[in-house]
């Protein structure tokens, strides 16, 4: 598997930033595998998912982008996985990337004023920063029935369940859906083959 290629847009189904994050670790052949292999592939995500372009993140090549995107995936995955048991967790490794999260209002010549939430110098600090304040707004007042894993007993990716009938059950139709489908109709039909015929 490439990392963060031309398969990127089949990472994109978790419905949900944070989501997507966790998603940037999944099962491929039995073995999980990170997509996030060097500062490259983390800026390339983060554009991807509207953070910002990847080249406003050139010459961190020193390995601290990826270091600390993994370090905030691995936050939310815990406390992700604590919530949907309703367990206990304790949240200070994900507030680390919220702190330096400082609202500014900000008002330029002659326009209306914006409000800023993320206003910090640090490029890489403010991107942490809008995952980490998406995936405290998932945890705390999403619906955890809502926050799922695909079913297939081969795919660990995450998704949030927006559909209508709240009754999503893969991470996409395209990918475990439709292997699923497949699978269920050679069952099928290898059961009809060895029934006999009344």
């Amino acid at each position: 598997m490439t990392p963060v290629d031309a398969s990127l847009n089949s990472l994109f189904v978790g419905d949900h930033l944070a989501l997507d994050l966790l998603n940037t670790q999944m099962m491929v052949e039995g073995q999980k595998r990170d997509t996030l292999t060097n500062d490259e592939d983390a800026a390339r995500w983060l554009e991807h998912v509207g953070l910002g372009p990847a080249a406003d993140l050139t010459g961190l090549e020193d390995g601290r982008l990826v270091a600390q995107l993994r370090s905030l995936r691995d936050s939310i995955d815990t406390l992700v996985a604590a919530r949907r048991e309703n367990l206990p967790a304790d949240p200070s490794a994900l507030n680390v990337f919220l702190r330096p999260a400082v609202p500014q209002l900000l008002w330029e010549g002659t326009g209306a004023p914006v409000l800023e939430r993320f206003h910090q110098a640090d490029g890489v600090a403010r991107r942490l920063s809008q995952i980490a304040f998406a995936a405290a707004q998932l945890l705390a007042e999403g619906d955890v029935q809502l926050l799922r894993k695909c079913e297939s007993v081969d795919c660990s990716l995450m998704f949030y369940d927006r559909t209508k009938s709240h009754k999503r059950r893969w991470c996409s139709m395209a990918l475990c859906g439709n292997r699923h489908k497949v699978a269920e109709f050679r069952k099928r039909r290898a059961q009809g083959a060895v029934t006999p015929q009344a």
